[in-house]
């Protein structure tokens, strides 16, 4: 065996410990919230209220506002995002205007979701009148993922062969036909993947929440299907505390006798929700690719 040969294995060797080394360090943090969880998640624990000062109380509330406010996020920032990725990769010129939002794009991205949460504070609920509302957090979210969503769409458009455009321009289509007809439709699994991936990172969420979507959350009326309506379940305005708060607010000033059981319960359900985000993610763009294909 040549030195070249052996030092080739020993950094092989090298490699496959450190993947072996996040592997199982993923695999213990896991392992660690849900071996205690699983056990205390039940029918009654995902379907009932939660209790201010009994055992018993579940998780309903705040799982159905964390899916809700996944929605509003959802609506507001893939249009935001995808016009962003469209106009970069399709319409904008290399040029020093372009470079500079790529700069605050990344910039942005790197803030601390606590940082965004306290200006979401001063300008959405204060400035804007939103109060802690579901919206107002909607609307911290769409800041905290624009970057993401707008770097996943960039990427997946340009991932679309030029040939293509091409083409369609070659037949006579406009600009935004071809967009809108062919590079779309061929960029959408990994549209989707990103804005899927992005909806986990909305779920599991907390910090930017404490400041907008607030830590309580009203009696709602599940059978009132007005969105205007004070007790609507659907009512946007309303303060909504959720998963990832919820259990923030149970390890911090928990008052409830069964606070570290109903918190290790809340936790596995959040870590196997983000997990099958992800999951879903895969699976979709998949089964979109496989389509597209044929």
């Amino acid at each position: 065996m040549t030195k070249a040969e052996r030092i080739d294995r020993i950094a092989t060797i090298l490699i496959l410990l450190l993947a072996l080394a996040v592997v199982g360090l993923v695999i213990t943090v896991l392992g660690l919230i849900l071996i205690p969880g699983i056990s205390h998640i039940s029918w009654h624990f995902l379907t009932s209220s939660s209790q201010s000062f009994q055992t018993g109380g579940g998780i309903f509330d705040q799982l159905f506002n964390s899916f809700y406010l996944v929605v509003l996020t959802l609506l507001i920032s893939v249009p935001l995002a995808l016009g962003a990725a469209i106009y970069l990769n399709e319409y904008a010129k290399q040029n020093w205007f372009t470079d500079s939002l790529r700069l605050a794009i990344e910039v942005l991205s790197s803030l601390p979701s606590i940082v965004i949460g306290l200006f979401g504070y001063l300008v959405f609920v204060l400035k804007w009148g939103l109060d802690f509302s579901l919206l107002a957090g909607a609307l911290v979210l769409t800041i905290l993922n624009l970057p993401l969503l707008t770097r996943t769409s960039e990427t997946a458009l340009s991932q679309v062969p030029n040939l293509q455009r091409q083409a369609g321009l070659g037949l006579g289509m406009a600009k935004w036909q071809v967009i809108l007809k062919i590079v779309l439709p061929a960029a959408l699994p990994g549209i989707l993947t990103g804005a899927i991936l992005s909806a986990g990172r909305i779920f599991g969420e907390a910090a930017a929440l404490i400041y907008t979507a607030g830590q309580s959350t009203i009696t709602v009326n599940y059978q009132d299907w007005n969105p205007f309506s004070p007790t609507s379940f659907l009512n946007p305005m309303r303060p909504a505390e959720t998963l990832a708060v919820h259990i923030w607010k149970l390890n911090t000033e928990g008052l409830i006798p069964d606070a570290s059981a109903v918190s290790s319960g809340a936790a596995a359900v959040l870590v196997l929700t983000i997990l099958l985000f992800n999951l879903g993610a895969r699976l979709i763009g998949y089964l979109i690719s496989k389509r597209l294909e044929k």
